[in-house]
């Protein structure tokens, strides 16, 4: 049965303009209800205070095909003080590590280069270039994050990158030779200024790279709870192709990573640079046509499968419940703050939830305010099940946590379909 990509009922409604193309948009690509800004923790002496929430509500371009939320929050009032850090994930530092080992060798970077990456965080990434004998710098517009880089040594702008800022920087002789963007396309809500000021601080033969989530992903896995306020855009190359036309950039190759439960690293350039053009680019430009993703009629049933999901999970939840099974939540990411919020799990369901980010202990987590304690409190507590929010990272955490089996504890993994999993145990080298 074909179903719509995103459709309005009743006809064709005009439910805002697209940040990218301006055109008017008409289709839902889903619904998610409403929720509060998934990184806006509350803190325990303020629990009997309210919260605003706004739309989940996704809607898709006709004409670009880019997937987006209306940006009901400055980005000012999400970043000025922000909760997430990139090094508190082993795996992710370890990510970035080998990706400034290989670019640096793919560029023949040196001392004489220049690196810059935008909203470089805790300096989770841009510590990996000191050792390898490359310049680099952020920017980054939280200031309380940028502050732990810049006591690691890492030269650090607090400020919100665009064209503005391109301009200025490109004034005083800081123009890269690389461009590093990792998860932060999704969080822009002036796309154009954003790449425009990209463009402007690209060297003539230097490359940009961007990493994000894929939306051919998102949509075969279900993964519904990458969906928040702090992302505005959700991207397939197709419309990253688009994104670089308007900006006088040009695609020249496109890889495919396990992160974040599928993402891309794209490879952009001056449109008049030398640089080739690898094959892996049209190949998966007619993949993402095969799949549809250059229209929103398509045979999607994203939305369906959304409901099934927190239908089944809800479902697991309350039996296990009933069975008198204690469960708990590991993590408090922004994906797993969409889960409970749009599931509706509370501390009915959940007594707890743990994270190893320091700055969360002893918060709430937005809307369901579910008590995020340290990691040590499921050894305390020793739960029946832990259900892991931040999925995309199970392995990690299945392998940090793998004692809980100890006494019979076992995980529960959300996406793409609710699944319980039995912890390995390492013996003597050996997995049992």
């Amino acid at each position: 049965m074909t179903k719509s990509f995103g459709s309005t009922p009743g006809g064709r409604d005009v439910l805002g303009t697209c940040r990218l193309c301006g055109a008017d948009l008409h289709h839902v690509f889903v619904d998610l209800g409403m929720s509060p800004l998934c990184e806006s923790f509350v803190a325990a002496d303020r629990i009997d205070e309210g919260e605003v929430t706004y739309p989940l509500r996704v809607l898709a371009c006709e004409f670009c095909f880019l997937v987006q939320l209306k940006a009901y929050v400055r980005p000012d009032a999400i970043f000025d003080d922000y909760a997430y850090h990139s090094s508190y994930s082993s795996s992710w530092v370890a990510h970035a590590k080998a990706y400034c080992e290989a670019i640096t060798q793919r560029l023949q970077l040196n001392a004489r280069s220049s690196v810059v990456e935008i909203a470089s965080n805790d300096g989770y990434l841009l510590q990996h270039f000191g050792p390898l004998g490359v310049p680099a710098r952020g920017i980054e517009p939280a200031a309380n994050v940028a502050a732990i880089a810049i006591e690691k040594g890492i030269e650090t702008r607090i400020d919100f990158f665009g064209a503005d800022l391109a301009e200025e920087m490109a004034a005083e002789g800081q123009q890269a030779d690389l461009i590093i963007g990792n998860n932060v396309l999704a969080q822009v809500p002036d796309l154009n200024d954003f790449v425009e000021g990209m463009r402007i601080l690209l060297k003539p033969e230097g490359v940009i790279t961007l990493e994000f989530p894929h939306l051919a992903r998102l949509i075969a896995e279900t993964q519904f709870d990458t969906i928040y306020h702090e992302h505005f855009s959700y991207f397939s190359l197709l419309t990253i192709e688009q994104i670089a036309a308007r900006h006088q950039l040009r695609l020249i190759d496109v890889e495919e990573l396990t992160t974040h439960g599928g993402s891309l690293r794209v490879y952009l350039v001056h449109a008049s640079s030398t640089r080739p053009q690898h094959p892996a680019v049209p190949a998966l430009l007619a993949i993402e046509r095969a799949q549809g993703l250059d229209r929103v009629a398509t045979d999607s049933d994203f939305a369906e499968r959304v409901v099934a999901t927190k239908r089944g999970l809800l479902s697991l939840l309350i039996e296990l419940k009933n069975q008198g099974k204690t469960i708990c939540g590991y993590g408090a990411p922004g994906k797993g703050n969409t889960l409970l919020n749009y599931c509706g799990i509370g501390t009915d369901f959940l007594e707890f939830t743990v994270d190893r980010n320091p700055f969360k202990h002893g918060q709430l987590t937005p809307g369901m305010r579910i008590p995020i304690l340290p990691p040590e409190a499921i050894e305390i507590a020793r739960p029946d099940y832990v259900l892991i929010l931040p999925w995309n990272l199970k392995d990690e955490i299945m392998t940090q946590m793998a004692h809980i089996a100890a006494w019979g504890g076992r995980f529960i993994v959300p996406i793409p379909e609710p699944r319980i999993v039995t912890p390995r145990i390492e013996r003597k080298g050996m997995a049992s």
